[in-house]
Order: C-alpha cells, then sequence, then structure tokens
C-alpha cells in the first residue's frame, strides 16, 4: 500500500498539473476569441466568463486524457531516470502489478471524463447555446461601441454613436447610413443618411417589433455623384430595427443534446455521437495502458527521450478516433458500433510494448532457511 499511495501520489500530481496547463491554454484561446467578438460589438461582455464556465467541461473531457497519458509518462519516467523503478523491479516489483497500480488512479480519471462527456458536457453546451441564442436575438444596437463604425447584419446600414449614456439606453450624437431601394431613373442604389441628435429603442407592445426613435436631426437621400438629394428635418424618426438570426450549428446542436435523446434517437449521426462519448472513458484506460511501457526511460537517454514519440501516438489514436466518427457521420460507415474498433489494436500494442518478459511475475527468490537446506542436501 505505501508503493500504491506512492505512486498513485505522483501520477496524479503530474496529471493535474499537466491538465491545468492545458486547460489554461484551451480556455485563454477561446476567451480571446469571445473577447475578440465582444470588442466588435457581436457578444455582450457580461457573459463572457459565464460561456468559459460552460464551455469548462466540453474542454476537461479532452483535456484530461492527455494530461493523464503525459502524467504517467513525466511521472515514471522521473522514477526510471532516478533509479527508483530499477530498485522496485529488483525487489520484485513486476509490470504487471505495476500497470495494475496504474489502472486505478487511470479508473478515477476515467469516471471523471464519463460523468463530463455524458451529462456535464451536454448540460453546459445547451446552457451555453441559451446564453448565445438569447445574445443574438438583441439587436445589433445593443452591443453598440462608442465612438466606433458598426455594420449590421447583412451589411445594409452602418450606425455610429459618439457616446452613450450610463444605462447604455440612450445614444448620442447618432449617424445611420442605411442602403435604400434603386431609383428607376438611374438604377442606382439610393444612399440615406440621419443625423440625429439622440436615439432610443423602443419596443412595440403589440407586434414586439424593435425601433429605434431618433429625435432632432436630418435624413438625407439621394444618390452619390447626383444633385436631386432630398432633404428632410424631423422632430422624430422611427426605424424598424432587424433580429439577428442565431447560425445553427449541426455540431454545436449534437454537443448540446443530451445522451438520454441521443440514446432514443436512430439517427446515425447522433449514434455516433453517442457512441464518441462512450469512448472518451475506454480512451483514458486504453491511454493508460499505452503509457506504462512508453515511460521506461534510460538515465542516459534524458527524461524527454520518448516524449515526442508518444504524443505523436496519442495524436494518431485520438485522429482515427475522430475520423471514424466523421466517417460514420458522413454515411460512409453504416454501423455506427464501428468506433469501437478503434480501441482493440491499441490496446493490444500496449500489451505488447509491455514485453512478455516484464509481464510475467518475476519468481520469488529462495529464504536463507530454504537456501541452505538445499546446500546441506
Amino acid at each position: 500500500m505505501i508503493i500504491f499511495r506512492y505512486l498513485c501520489r505522483e501520477l496524479l500530481f503530474a496529471t493535474l498539473a499537466v491538465s491545468a496547463v492545458l486547460m489554461l491554454m484551451v480556455m485563454s484561446g477561446r476567451f480571446v476569441k469571445y473577447l475578440a467578438e465582444a470588442a466588435a460589438g457581436d457578444l455582450s461582455a457580461n457573459i463572457l466568463f459565464s460561456l468559459i464556465g460552460y464551455r469548462m467541461p466540453s474542454f476537461l473531457e479532452l483535456v484530461l486524457p492527455l494530461g493523464l497519458f503525459v502524467g504517467i509518462l513525466l511521472a515514471y519516467g522521473r522514477l526510471y531516470i532516478e533509479s527508483e523503478m530499477t530498485v522496485l523491479h529488483a525487489c520484485g516489483f513486476s509490470e504487471r502489478r505495476l500497470l495494475m497500480y496504474t489502472l486505478a488512479p487511470a479508473f478515477m480519471v476515467a469516471l471523471v471524463v464519463a460523468s463530463m462527456s455524458l451529462y456535464f458536457s451536454p448540460t453546459g453546451m445547451e446552457r451555453s447555446s441559451g446564453l448565445l441564442t438569447a445574445d443574438k436575438s438583441r439587436s445589433e444596437f445593443d452591443h453598440l461601441v462608442p465612438k466606433k463604425f458598426v455594420a449590421t447584419e447583412g451589411n445594409r446600414a452602418v450606425y455610429y454613436a459618439d457616446s452613450l449614456s450610463k444605462d447604455k439606453s440612450t445614444m448620442h450624437e447618432v449617424f445611420l447610413a442605411e442602403l435604400g431601394s434603386s431609383s428607376a431613373e438611374t438604377e442606382a442604389d439610393q444612399q440615406i443618411v440621419i443625423l440625429a441628435r439622440e436615439g432610443v429603442q423602443e419596443i412595440d407592445p403589440d407586434t414586439g417589433l424593435r425601433y429605434l426613435v431618433l429625435r432632432d436631426g436630418y435624413r438625407y437621400e439621394g444618390v452619390p455623384g447626383q444633385r436631386d438629394y432630398r432633404l428632410m428635418k424631423f422632430t422624430s424618426y422611427e426605424v424598424q430595427l432587424e433580429v439577428q438570426q442565431k447560425r445553427s450549428n449541426w455540431g454545436d446542436r449534437m454537443e448540446a443534446t443530451s445522451t438520454l435523446d441521443l440514446w432514443r434517437s436512430d439517427m446515425p449521426q447522433e449514434r455516433a455521437f453517442l457512441h464518441w462519448r462512450f469512448s472518451l472513458p475506454v480512451l483514458v484506460m486504453v491511454v493508460a495502458v499505452l503509457a506504462v511501457p512508453l515511460s521506461r526511460t534510460n538515465p542516459r537517454q534524458g527524461r524527454y527521450a520518448k516524449m515526442m514519440p508518444a504524443v505523436l501516438l496519442y495524436i494518431t489514436y485520438l485522429v482515427i478516433l475522430q475520423g471514424v466518427r466523421g466517417a460514420i457521420e458522413d454515411g460512409k460507415i453504416g454501423n455506427p458500433a464501428a468506433i469501437w474498433l478503434v480501441h482493440p489494436p491499441f490496446l493490444i500494442l500496449g500489451l505488447i510494448l509491455l514485453g512478455g518478459g516484464n509481464w510475467r511475475r518475476r519468481p520469488k527468490r529462495p529464504s536463507a532457511e530454504q537456501s541452505g537446506g538445499s546446500a546441506d542436501a
């Protein structure tokens, strides 16, 4: 038990450290993407951290298997470099026992990955999708950034506000340019430019439509390059605002679908996604078997000698798994259960790398009394 606790502590510590670094890299990249959208006015800044929190389980389900794999390589590689593993093997500690001790913490990680992939990840994706839907259903003017020209959806208009009120309900010194209908005489597009002292949003209680109400301004309409411009001064001018439509993404919908709904579905694409979710915990156990023999390191070679080949093997495993899932989704493979055929070859490879001689339990050395008795005989 002392050796078991020692190996588990070293392994879990390395796994947590690697997973934390990988999560920081993934989440920082995603956060930068959301931050750029918020700076461009396409996303509300007050939902950034909520989106990151809801997306975290979907990041963990892919980061933890790699973190465990690299953690085993680092932890056991250190034991080989410092000759601790050599001492254990000299005392009769076989590769089989090392594998069994490794599978215990790997099973704990597999349970965490299973909970993420089967429940927390689809739940988080559903809630993040709800946040994005509510945010995208708002008008473009809700994401207005002062002193910046912003194009509406479809590039049908460009608007600008010099400043906003503290509650962001009133825009001051508003500029709005929109593309009007074609002129019958010139067959050119008319341009409409509106300048107003302030603008506010109002919602029609009967229809629910949004309107931008501009006050104290001028409206210019005409074709650029011609003189027949029409000028109109107004006290109040209303412009109907278009509501952005959320772009549907098939992959996001699949990730947000609950495991129970996927189980009840007969569609090959959804069945493939269901098998993918159940494959992730199995992936954890298989990579644990692969990492044990790959962690063997010669002290003369260095601690990171086998790190690159091992990571390439893991990437190959994951790419093949995702490729089979993509082939099932595209209809190239008819049976969704074909994704399970990817695991056995890598499991067999891990058992082969363990080696027949190191896999068998080493015979116990005879005791002093037994050796003395045989000598007397």
